[in-house]
């Protein structure tokens, strides 16, 4: 048998820049290195896990000296957890790495000529800014190293919390998290303990097998509380009173519901969500309008900075008031609804029917008269038809998904040719290569980056284009 070969261990490397998807740099060899958790100006030693023909991969075994970027990391679960990567750099470096992720997507992906950019807009809260968090049960939960090292005899394995990421199977248990205001820590805990002690099988992962499966819990600006909780399989009377504890514990839940989901993933989309007690929706507020967020919604999770992305979204489109404007990828309607009021008409195309009939009500609840929502293929629906039918746009907003838009919609929107399009995009790499494809019928005039997620690589990104 072929002997594995051992990777190095590489001692006082100097960590000199970021990768786009948020781990640090080192260079060894005329390789590059990744490493999580570190920051440029950290000198490490570095044990490689994985070596390419072009790249490494490794963790920090031991810190030499401090960057000037770092700080304390506020979170007990920080380099275990798979979330708020960043802790340890200052926020206003955070800021800096962001902006220039943009940057460097347009510079080296689109090959985009652009003016300076608007300054990086930051997060109001950097702490407790998610109004949704999905935790995992598991009754095999995540050893740490500290754990394993102290060879302490452990008995209890059971737990709620977040993947390890990379690995499906494994889940850390969470004691405290920093993403969520309350209720969501204590609600989480409340239903582990209770689940623990009334001797309910948590979910095992890898033979797929077990009762308690996840947890959704869902806030907004309003003080509204979301909380689903899903099931493998159906035990009325074991759920009923699981349900009622929670309803009793947390008189504050505006809305108590369950999902029985015997499928291999943990996805709830394609199945029915039962409502316990309140209502089926909660109601979310921006400017003043309100916005009903149901248990399948997508809303922007980061509520506060929401208002802030939407009202530069509006800004770079100048509605005036004789003017239709279409909504690519709308959602729930709610950047629609944010500009209804500034034009003739909004359009907004999306493909999930029942993000549309959320938009419908929206649009209704706010008594705005002059939206109209489709639901489809966008590809399909933009048509001379279309357009003829619901009169050509003056400008079209478009905010896809992290992998941009299907060719087809940016030849269709190049064909109807507006007189400005501003593009939203969560991932500034695909924005780029759409801009390309529109770089000799648009230049683009503005752009802002907007920091939705505090203490991870992701940014938001504007970009308001006009004809040539």
């Amino acid at each position: 048998m072929k002997r594995k070969k051992s990777l190095p261990l590489l001692r006082k490397i100097e960590i000199t820049d970021v990768a786009a998807e948020g781990k640090a740099i080192a260079r060894s060899d005329n390789l590059v290195i990744f490493v999580p958790f570190l920051a440029p100006g950290d000198i490490a030693d570095i044990q490689i896990t994985k070596k390419r023909r072009n790249y490494m991969e490794g963790r920090a075994v031991k810190l030499h000296a401090s960057s000037a970027m770092r700080t304390e990391p506020f979170c007990e679960h920080f380099g275990v957890c798979g979330g708020c990567k960043w802790q340890h750099i200052s926020y206003n470096e955070q800021l800096g790495f962001k902006q220039q992720q943009v940057i460097d997507h347009f510079t080296r992906i689109g090959k985009l000529g652009f003016p300076l950019p608007d300054p990086i807009l930051p997060s109001q809260n950097t702490r407790f800014y998610r109004n949704k968090l999905e935790y995992t049960f598991t009754n095999r939960r995540w050893m740490t190293e500290q754990e394993v090292a102290g060879g302490e005899k452990i008995d209890e394995f059971r737990a709620a919390g977040f993947h390890i990421p990379g690995r499906f199977d494994k889940v850390l248990d969470i004691k405290n998290c920093y993403l969520q205001e309350e209720p969501s820590n204590s609600i989480r805990l409340a239903v582990k303990n209770y689940a623990i002690g009334s001797g309910l099988e948590f979910f095992d992962l890898v033979r797929q097998q077990g009762f308690l499966r996840t947890l959704i819990i869902r806030t907004s600006s309003t003080g509204e509380v979301m909380v689903i909780v899903v099931f493998f399989y159906e035990d009325k009377p074991v759920q009923e009173r699981l349900l009622q504890y929670l309803a009793d514990e947390f008189p504050g839940i505006t809305s108590l519901m369950y999902v029985v989901n015997p499928k291999g993933n943990d996805t709830i989309h394609d199945l029915d969500v039962e409502l316990f007690s309140g209502r089926e929706y909660i109601l979310e507020a921006m400017e003043d309008l309100q916005f009903k967020i149901g248990p399948k919604s997508f809303y922007q999770t980061n509520s506060l900075q929401a208002v802030e992305l939407y009202k530069i979204v509006r800004d770079y489109a100048s509605p005036r008031q004789h003017e239709v404007i279409y909504d690519l990828y709308t959602g729930t309607g709610t950047i629609a609804a944010f500009i209804s009021r500034q034009c003739s008409r909004v359009v907004g195309l999306e493909q999930v029917p029942e993000a549309v009939n959320d938009a419908e009500f929206n649009a209704k609840l706010n008594k705005l008269g002059n939206l109209t929502y489709y639901a489809g293929d966008i590809n399909d629906m933009l048509t001379a038809d279309f357009t003829g039918k619901n009169g050509a746009p003056h400008t079209i907003i478009t905010d896809p998904p992290r992998t941009g838009m299907h060719p087809g919609v940016v030849e269709k929107m190049l064909e109807i040719s507006p007189s400005r399009i501003v593009y939203v995009s969560c991932n500034s790499a695909t924005q780029a290569r759409d801009l390309q494809l529109m770089d000799a019928a648009y230049r683009i005039e503005r752009l802002r980056a907007v920091d939705m997620f505090p203490h991870t690589a992701h940014v938001e990104n504007v970009v308001l284009l006009v004809k040539r």
